[in-house]
């Protein structure tokens, strides 16, 4: 029992309460507020004197945010019981499409580690949005909304495990199920990481969107060496090569990554980049054949214009 108390409290994380203002988007005098007037919740104070709260603090201020946004006062919040806010939430999950809301959903489900309270969230978006619009409505933004955080350390780094494996599986299954009718007019696209680059689920979607436009594809998947990467590209005809680089590199190690690929690609139309790393590259002048790719919206205008 003391290893599994001892486990649970590495998983928990500690919060700063602008990182409640962040998660949340309620102002910190607000919550300030809440806290003296209806003791919403109550902050811990560290050795040191300084003030933090916990993952219940904020799923309990996520909840509050939710059923508040929806016509809840304040005042009749607080005297639910959890059970009671709980199930609030939930029907509001599967019966509300408003996109903040679902997010914070979604940040709740990962906080509590919760795959069915995930599922419900996820389902009832595809039911509503279809799966592709599901992914760049719902769950971009919900990276985007605590993806700072997780760079902060906010975050335990089993709870962003737990969210993005789920995720994961629901992308592979997803590309399992389509079939392609791969014609004339589709193009070849080789997806890969480069070495040290093992950030995934970007690439697994944007594989998502290129087979289901009809196109022929090679996904070699992560830290994938140079010369192996020329290996497949002397034994198919490729036209268009994808990576993503989100683990920052210093100047002369991407550079030296750019020259290698302008050496191997020498018959490829076009190189497409994505992720933070690569966008900061492109602040310095890029040979014509590299396109950066900013998000998945500007990525699918491109395959819908091949």
């Amino acid at each position: 029992m003391y290893y599994l108390i001892y486990a649970l409290k590495l998983i928990m994380a500690n919060y700063s309460i602008k990182d409640l203002e962040n998660f949340t988007g309620i102002k910190a005098h607000t919550i300030r507020i809440w806290e003296k007037r209806y003791n919403v919740v109550e902050p811990k104070r560290t050795e040191t004197n300084i003030r933090y709260y916990d993952d219940e603090d904020l799923k309990k201020l996520l909840n509050v945010s939710i059923l508040n946004r929806h016509g809840y006062k304040i005042s009749n919040i607080v005297e639910f019981s959890n059970s009671s806010i709980t199930d609030k939430i939930l029907n509001l999950a599967q019966s509300n499409s408003n996109a903040e809301s679902q997010i914070e959903n979604l940040v709740v489900s990962m906080i509590e580690m919760d795959e069915n309270k995930f599922d419900k969230i996820f389902n009832t978006s595809i039911i509503n949005l279809g799966f592709e619009e599901t992914i760049l409505k719902l769950i971009y933004p919900f990276f985007e909304k605590i993806g700072i955080l997780w760079q902060l350390g906010t975050i335990n780094p089993a709870q962003e495990h737990f969210i993005s494996n789920l995720i994961r599986q629901k992308l592979i299954v997803a590309i399992d199920g389509l079939v392609t009718n791969v014609n004339q007019k589709s193009k070849c696209f080789v997806l890969y990481l480069p070495e040290g680059e093992f950030h995934e689920l970007g690439l697994i979607f944007y594989q998502y969107l290129i087979k289901k436009r009809n196109h022929k594809l090679y996904y070699l998947g992560q830290t994938v060496p140079v010369e192996a990467l020329k290996e497949v590209l002397m034994l198919k005809e490729v036209d268009y090569l994808f990576t993503s680089i989100i683990t920052p590199m210093n100047d002369d190690k991407m550079e030296c990554h750019f020259n290698e690929l302008l050496k191997t690609t020498e018959n490829i139309k076009k190189i497409f980049l994505s992720g933070h790393a690569a966008e900061e590259a492109a602040n310095k002048d890029l040979p014509d054949k590299f396109h950066i790719i900013k998000s998945a919206l500007e990525f699918r205008t491109i395959l819908d214009s091949l």
